[in-house]
């Protein structure tokens, strides 16, 4: 619309005054050469107006007008329009800044994608459909609490905070239970993507308040517009006139002074202007609203409270900065959005979920593939850096051990009871959490358990109470201050435990090892390096039958040892042993069996081990022993001698007096020759003598019968003797030998090897 001013001459009515006779004067002046009008006796006396002939009267009156346009007519009238405009523009630029901020749009934005998708998830649906099956008795302690809650609270403020409008979520939301129960693996995946971009988005958007400064900014920019814009045009709006004077000296040129001017768009500006205060009213009162809502409690903090109560999941975190803004922004439109956007703030429902994952992951016949038998000869399941325990691991009701490594936060449910068979339990660093249940069932049918940690937080606490439990072993790093205090303090309760082996850092035995002495039956601490000192604790273990003191930087065989009369095995390996005189006292072990000695820095063996008549099994390999003393072969029970990696030069005769000899190894030695009496231990079945300096094996190895397994490897050997086929168990897989050397051997010799 174009707005106008049309301007015409005013008629100037005569006066008895001197000015007005002046003014006519003027008037007749400018007329002229025309002669004066006559006046009518009956008529008062009137000016006819009459001005100077040109031909510009299209160009003049043009000029007139927009002189007027720009001279009398009032500022406000003529750029009204504009101000309206300008005015709006401000009004949208300061309510549309934030959408358009690179640092507040790209929150806004992503802020909107994921609520949208959270509130779509399937997860969401699932999640409280399983609150909406809860016990009955349950929901109703809830909402009873919830109403106390309630009127407890005092003040605006209180009411404020949990949101009114959060009270019709239940009659909203509406669970269909046939298709909440089903989430496929696809639609897991997708929700699992969704709780990492929540956590990430949380983290990222609560470290500021950009959002909320602005928005508040904004607000009180737009309450400031519009007090400023409602006082000045409640002043000026009655200035839009419709007829305007407007005085403009071009008498010259049209022979009048005086113009009374038309403002076309008047009338329509005076009712434009009203209905503009009253739109503006509107919306500043609006905006008065918002700065009330922003400042009448702390946007800045939202809390699910309400949603806890009403949803059971209690471990939803309350919120602040932008983040909680934009959720009590979302409140404004419908609360049911914060409430299912809450779902993936829980860590509860992750978990419940990354659990889901892991069940359609691992089924049970997937889980049934991975089955093994393990050291103890029991059926073991082994599950290694998973994200959790599947729940199908207890439809597999033959597994009898279960080993769980690098797994966190492990929860075991009552459903480890369909276990029937399970018996052994091996936890290598896995925190584990237990329900009462499961414990109960632990507590009579456990028999085995193995910790493996790296940090003392790592121990079970439930693990001391597992009264049925026989053997249990500890590997990890223990401070000489914990491992004596409190670590193994309570090891008193295990009434049933026969073994206890831990591979850790002590400095010395336990007094809750002590405890259990009574029962304890064998025991193996194998350190680190840390010198184990003060040992008389062992003299208590009288039931002790097997003992391994395995790098504990021992440099004689502790006393204590002579002590334990029912000692059947003793392991000292890799220790820093060089003399052993005490073996003397071995004598009075009747029950010693077996002595493993190896790794140590041994340099002889005395004559006294002849009265170690009980032995059976000896090892000294790994140590710097140069002769074997003659006496060694009178304990002539030996069925296993090692004596491989020394420096031994020379076997005596005498190993002929064993028998009962069926393991016999002298491997990386220096050995020359072997004598014949060797080969009298005709129950020998495995003899190793590689890596020494033979060069001749002697043919009456073939009256070695029984031996299955021989190793010549690394020797001056030219030829094998014939011999060996006489050797009927002894098969090529069980001959250590060049290939070169093999060949040596008679061609039916070679095929009867061969022939399995």
């Amino acid at each position: 619309m174009q707005d106008k001013i049309i301007c015409l001459p005013k008629r100037v009515q005569p006066s008895q005054n001197q000015s007005s006779v002046s003014n006519v004067s003027q008037a007749v002046a400018s007329t002229t050469p025309l002669p004066p009008p006559k006046p009518s006796p009956s008529n008062p006396v009137t000016v006819e107006m009459k001005g100077l002939k040109t031909d510009l009267d299209l160009q003049q009156y043009s000029f007139i007008n927009q002189m007027c346009y720009e001279r009398a007519l009032h500022w406000y009238a003529k750029y009204f329009p504009y101000l309206v405009l300008i005015h709006t523009l401000v009004f949208m630029l300061c309510s549309n800044f934030w959408f358009k901020f690179p640092g507040s749009s790209s929150k806004i934005e992503h802020f909107i994608s994921i609520l949208g998708k959270c509130f779509d998830s399937p997860w969401t649906t699932r999640a409280l459909s399983e609150v909406s099956g809860e016990d009955s008795e349950e929901k109703d302690n809830r909402k009873n609490n919830m109403s106390r809650s309630n009127t407890t609270q005092s003040g605006p403020e209180g009411s404020l905070v949990n949101s009114q409008s959060l009270k019709s979520i239940p009659e909203k939301f509406v669970v269909d239970k046939s298709t909440a129960g089903a989430l496929d693996k696809k639609e897991g995946e997708q929700a699992k993507a969704l709780f990492e971009k929540v956590k990430k988005f949380r983290l990222h958007v609560e470290e500021g308040d950009i959002l909320y400064a602005m928005y508040v900014r904004q607000t009180v920019l737009k309450v400031i517009k519009f007090l400023i814009i409602i006082a000045y045009n409640s002043a000026l709006v009655s200035k839009v006139q419709f007829t305007v004077d407007c005085n403009v000296d071009i008498q010259d040129m049209t022979g009048y002074k005086n113009f009374s001017c038309n403002h076309t768009m008047a009338h329509l500006f005076s009712k434009l202007s009203f209905c503009y205060l009253c739109f503006v009213s509107i919306y500043g009162l609006t905006c008065l609203y918002t700065l009330y809502w922003l400042f009448y409690r702390s946007l800045k903090e939202y809390s699910f409270e309400y949603v806890r109560q009403e949803t059971g999941i209690d471990d939803i975190p309350d919120v602040k900065n932008d983040f909680a803004f934009m959720l009590h922004m979302i409140d404004q439109y419908d609360p049911l959005y914060s409430k299912r956007f809450a779902v993936f703030l829980s860590e509860v429902s992750e978990n419940k979920l990354k659990q889901l994952n892991l069940n359609n992951e691992w089924t049970p016949d997937k889980l049934r593939q991975k089955l093994q038998t393990n050291a103890h000869n029991r059926l073991e399941l082994p599950l290694i850096m998973l994200s959790g325990l599947p729940d199908t691991v207890f439809e597999i009701t033959e597994l009898q051990s279960l080993k769980l490594e690098i797994i966190k936060n492990v929860m075991i449910p009552a459903t480890i009871a369909q276990l029937d068979n399970l018996q052994e339990l091996s936890l290598h660093q896995c925190s584990v959490k237990i329900h009462s249940a499961a414990l109960s069932f632990l507590k009579e049918n456990l028999k085995v358990l193995s910790v493996k940690f790296d940090d003392m937080r790592e121990l079970p606490p439930w693990m001391y109470g597992l009264r049925n439990l026989e053997e249990l072993y500890l590997v990890g790093s223990l401070s000489h201050d914990i491992s004596r205090n409190v670590t193994l303090e309570s090891l008193r309760d295990l009434k049933s435990l026969k073994i206890l082996s831990i591979k850790s850092n002590v400095s010395k035995i336990p007094q809750a090892v002590v405890d259990v002495s009574s029962h304890l039956q064998k025991m193996c601490i194998h350190n680190d390096g840390t010198k184990l000192v003060m040992l008389n604790n062992l003299k208590k273990m009288t039931n002790l039958t097997e003992l391994e003191l395995v790098h504990c930087d021992l440099e004689r065989i502790p006393h204590a040892v002579f002590s334990l009369l029912s000692l059947q095995e003793l392991d000292l390996k890799e220790n820093n042993l060089k003399s052993i005189e005490e073996i003397v006292s071995f004598q009075h072990l009747r029950k010693l069996t077996v002595l493993k000695l190896w790794h140590n820095s041994i340099t002889y063996i005395p004559e006294h081990i002849k009265k170690l008549t009980s032995l059976e099994r000896l090892s000294f390999s790994h140590n710097k022993i140069e002769v074997l003393p003659s006496h060694l072969f009178l304990c002539n029970k030996i069925r296993y001698l090692d004596l491989s990696y020394n420096d031994i030069r020379f076997i005596p005769p005498e190993i002929g007096v064993l028998q009962s000899l069926q393991y016999f190894s002298i491997t990386c030695n220096k050995v020359e020759s072997l004598p014949d009496e060797l080969y009298f231990c005709k129950k020998l079945k495995t003899l190793k003598i590689g890596k020494n300096s033979l060069s001749v094996l002697s043919p009456k190895i073939g009256n070695l019968l029984f031996l299955s397994y021989l190793d010549v490897k690394g020797n001056h050997f030219e030829i094998l003797p014939p011999e060996l086929g006489d050797c009927r168990a002894l098969k090529r897989a069980g001959l250590v030998v060049e290939d070169a050397l093999f060949e040596t051997l008679p061609s039916d010799v070679r095929e009867q090897m061969k022939t399995e």
